[in-house]
């Protein structure tokens, strides 16, 4: 009797797990659905498009609103329109503090406090966009982008397959508002560099890039660019707490995704982490203009880069993108370098 109490309780976890799951991913269609229905039918025509390599790919980190991108505009919603809209995309993301959903609030945030210094840097200068009709079956995108933000997740046939393209930057780095200090990358950063940290002059050595770029270097427009070859030192050689440093570092983006879809990308870049590469240039602190590093795994890659300051250009602003050589866009589209 025991060990049939035992397993009764065990397929009823299993059961709660798969049904709260399913919950997650039917609350992301049902409030799609709402907010597609709030819009006028020109609206719902620019919110529901094509599920296609043009309308999926075009995305970018500059501050150009419509002219780059596909959707509607945040700014261009009523105040009910644009809570439906905030409804989908935190049912959809991470819930943890300045992770996920929290994170892309406060970088739209970020663009709003730029805006008080130069025109054309607004919250309501992003967009979203459903790339197919939101539903449990069939493959289909939800679109969050605007300045230094794009949040790209796939579904297909009730599940998240995929949390990239995700491009994140900041400027500034910090800033307080209403008494209320943020530093939505801090986070990431300092993951990066704890890794840095870690290692032994010989080791940083071999890390080291001979050269450094202008920007990460698969961002928009440069979809399956990735280099042939990989470069840095191979994660599989580090020690035990070494290699926990790596997958914290990892989740920081992707737990962007909900959090179910981000412990299974995890769990497989955990896997594949013995033939992951850490590469940097620069200085090994992430703080001056320059500084890089990138995570690049049979499956994972993330860079991270110091920019000039653009609107203070007395410090350094940053960007990052994560990928998945194998995951992009659900796989759904080919590229080629």
């Amino acid at each position: 009797m025991k060990n049939l109490g035992a397993l009764f309780c065990m397929l009823l976890v299993l059961v709660c797990s798969q049904n709260s799951k399913a919950v997650s991913v039917t609350t992301v269609i049902r409030t799609a659905n709402t907010f597609i229905e709030s819009l006028n039918a020109d609206k719902q025509k620019a919110a529901v498009i094509g599920y296609t390599k043009e309308n999926a790919t075009k995305w970018t980190n500059l501050p150009c609103g419509l002219q780059c991108r596909v959707g509607v505009l945040l700014g261009s919603l009523t105040d009910i329109q644009l809570q439906n809209a905030k409804a989908v995309v935190k049912a959809a993301m991470g819930t943890l503090p300045s992770k996920g959903y929290d994170q892309a609030m406060q970088i739209l945030a970020a663009d709003a406090f730029l805006g008080t210094s130069r025109k054309g840097y607004s919250e309501g200068n992003y967009i979203i966009a459903f790339l197919g009709k939101p539903s449990i079956t069939g493959k289909w995108q939800l679109q969050l982008g605007g300045h230094h933000l794009a949040v790209n997740l796939t579904f297909d046939n009730g599940k998240v397959i995929s949390a990239s393209p995700l491009f994140i930057g900041l400027e500034p780095k910090t800033w307080t508002a209403n008494g209320v200090t943020f530093a939505p990358l801090k986070a990431n950063h300092d993951l990066l560099i704890a890794i840095l940290a870690s290692l032994s002059a010989e080791q940083l050595e071999s890390a080291k890039l001979s050269s450094g770029f202008g920007d990460v270097s698969v961002g928009p427009g440069a979809d399956g660019k990735f280099p042939t070859t990989k470069a840095g030192l191979k994660v599989g050689i580090l020690n035990k707490q070494q290699k926990a440093l790596v997958i914290d570092a990892m989740k920081a983006w992707v737990q962007i995704a909900d959090d179910a879809t981000a412990k299974k990308l995890i769990a497989s870049y955990t896997a594949e982490l013995d033939n992951t590469y850490i590469a940097y240039f620069g200085g090994p602190t992430l703080t001056n203009k320059g500084d890089y590093i990138r995570i690049d795994g049979p499956s994972v890659w993330i860079e991270f880069i110091c920019q000039p300051g653009a609107v203070f250009p007395a410090e350094v602003h940053y960007h990052t993108v994560y990928r998945d050589h194998i995951r992009d866009y659900g796989g759904s589209f080919s590229f080629f370098n």
